[in-house]
This record gives C-alpha cells, sequence and structure tokens, in this order.
C-alpha cells in the first residue's frame, strides 16, 4: 500500500511517516502544497494524508485541484481546527475523511486502512494464504506449514504485496514503488538482495518453492506443479 503524506510540520510529519513504515506501508512525503499536489497528480496512490494550514499550496486548495482533475484517491484532513464549520468545509471540498491535531497514530492508522477497503470495495482480511503459507494482518505472524517464520518489517511488507497479487507477476517498479515508496534507480539491487532473503525463509527451508522469478518481469507467487 502507498500513502501520501502531506504535511509542512518536520516532527509531525516523522512521527507519521515512521509509524505507517513500520505498519509496512510505502510513503512519499510533501512538505507543502503545491509539492504534494504534483506528486498527487503524478503518483499512484492507496490514501492521501493532507494537512489544511500548508505553505505555497493550502490543504483545501490542493484536494479541490485533485478532485477537478478527477483523481478519487481517498484523502484524509488533517488539522488543528476543531470547530464543526471547519470539517465539513474539509469534507465537501473533497476529503473523505477529518482527523484534528493532535492525534493517536492509531487511529490514524485505522482510518488510512478503513479508507483502503473501502476504496477497493472489500473488508480487509485478517489473513493472507496461499497453498500453506499464511500471513496475520493483525498480530504480523506468519507461517508455513505451521512453522513460525520470523521475518523483518520490509520482509513482512514484501511478502504481503506479493500474497495480494498471489498468482500476478509483480515487476521490480511496482515492488519499488509499493513497498519502498520512491522512484527506484534501475542499478540498485535492493529488491533481489530483499528478496533473497526472503525465499531463504519462506522457500528455501521447503521442499515446494512459491516464490518465483520471471525473467526480465518481475516476481510471482505461485505453485509450480
Amino acid at each position: 500500500m502507498r500513502i501520501l503524506l502531506v504535511e509542512d510540520d518536520q516532527k509531525i510529519a516523522s512521527f507519521i511517516i515512521k509509524g505507517l513504515k513500520q505498519a509496512g506501508l510505502a510513503v512519499d512525503y510533501a512538505a507543502d502544497g503545491e509539492k504534494g499536489l504534483n506528486k498527487a497528480l503524478a503518483g499512484d496512490y492507496d490514501v492521501a494524508v493532507i494537512d489544511i494550514m500548508l505553505p505555497v499550496l493550502d490543504g483545501l486548495s490542493l484536494i479541490h485541484e485533485v478532485r477537478q482533475q478527477k483523481i478519487n484517491i481517498p484523502v484524509i484532513v488533517l488539522s488543528a481546527k476543531r470547530s464543526v464549520d471547519d470539517r465539513v468545509r474539509g469534507l465537501q471540498i473533497g476529503g473523505d475523511d477529518y482527523l484534528t491535531k493532535p492525534f493517536a497514530f492509531s487511529e490514524l492508522l485505522a482510518r488510512v486502512q478503513a479508507l483502503i477497503r473501502r476504496s477497493k470495495g472489500e473488508s480487509e482480511p485478517v489473513r493472507l494464504n496461499f497453498d500453506d503459507l499464511s500471513l496475520n494482518l493483525l498480530t504480523r505472524e506468519v507461517t508455513r506449514g505451521g512453522v513460525n517464520i520470523d521475518l523483518q518489517p520490509r520482509e513482512f511488507a514484501l511478502l504481503e504485496y506479493l500474497l495480494r497479487n498471489a498468482e500476478r507477476v509483480v515487476s521490480k517498479t511496482m515492488i519499488m514503488e509499493h513497498v519502498w515508496g520512491y522512484n527506484f534507480d534501475p542499478q540498485t539491487n535492493v529488491v533481489e538482495t530483499r528478496m533473497c532473503r526472503l525465499r531463504d525463509k519462506v522457500d528455501k527451508p521447503f521442499e515446494t518453492k512459491l516464490i518465483h522469478t520471471v525473467r526480465g518481469v518481475g516476481y510471482v507467487i505461485k505453485r509450480v506443479p
């Protein structure tokens, strides 16, 4: 899952970015409204978290422009303003949810996840399963054939992305955008390195291999007869 955060307060931004990444989400960040708008128009995001009081271009103008461009990304509006009128305006301009500062990160994360589920028209599963491999999204436990597998946060996010796209090939670019959240250098081998570590844990101890390389295209989780 890929999130756009537009927030000029560096302390709040760092707090949100750290929490979202620890939850296995990729984050793109902009410190002012104009940069945020450019990213929103150019990127493919699952949710945007946008502060109202932004330099260069305010948050409500940013959201208005995004909606004018027919971009239907779900938006959570952040604001220190608590009045009913402010909340109503934020929602009327095109926001999907409104969160006042200060807020608990757990609440922000829950709202992000709820908007993702709503936008996809589906309920969020507790587990992602394929063959004898199981990933629990709540406890963050991974098992295969009943054996617990200990994954680092980035490995967990990578496996989650593969499982959400089971039996569909995902490219290196798609992986970088959704797991790392930045435009990748074609020369970097970070995907290959992490995939190798993931395979060592998920596939190597077991007879049947589930993670496969599609040469020149990307990777896929599938069972090969």
